[in-house]
């Protein structure tokens, strides 16, 4: 195998690796960011993790957060809580840090 080939197999090996872990990070996020939301719609335990489970699911409805973003507002809409695109926004921000410090901590 030239050097050639074996730097592409390593570039196409670690662009794969990236992806997985940019999706584990991803899902990780909106279950943080589910559970969050459940907290503030008064739900715990199973309850909770149920809700956080939608949350995820709701991410593969299209590309992006927007999808994900519009779930919860309606959600908390319908439950007669007023909050923020931006408090959202920031709030599904925020947990992407912790998805990514729970991934490299083994968790």
């Amino acid at each position: 195998m030239s050097g050639f080939d074996e730097r592409k197999d390593a570039f196409e090996k670690k662009f794969a690796h990236d992806q997985e872990l940019r999706f584990k990070a991803t899902a990780r996020r909106n279950k943080l960011f589910g559970l969050w939301v459940a907290e503030r719609l008064g739900k715990t335990g199973a309850d909770a993790d149920a809700y956080a489970k939608t949350v995820v699911l709701a991410d593969f409805e299209e590309a992006g957060d927007a999808d994900v973003l519009r779930k919860v507002q309606a959600d908390l809409t319908a439950a007669g809580q007023q909050v923020s695109d931006t408090e959202l926004a920031n709030a599904l921000n925020a947990r992407m840090q912790q998805a990514v410090d729970e991934i490299q901590a083994g968790r």
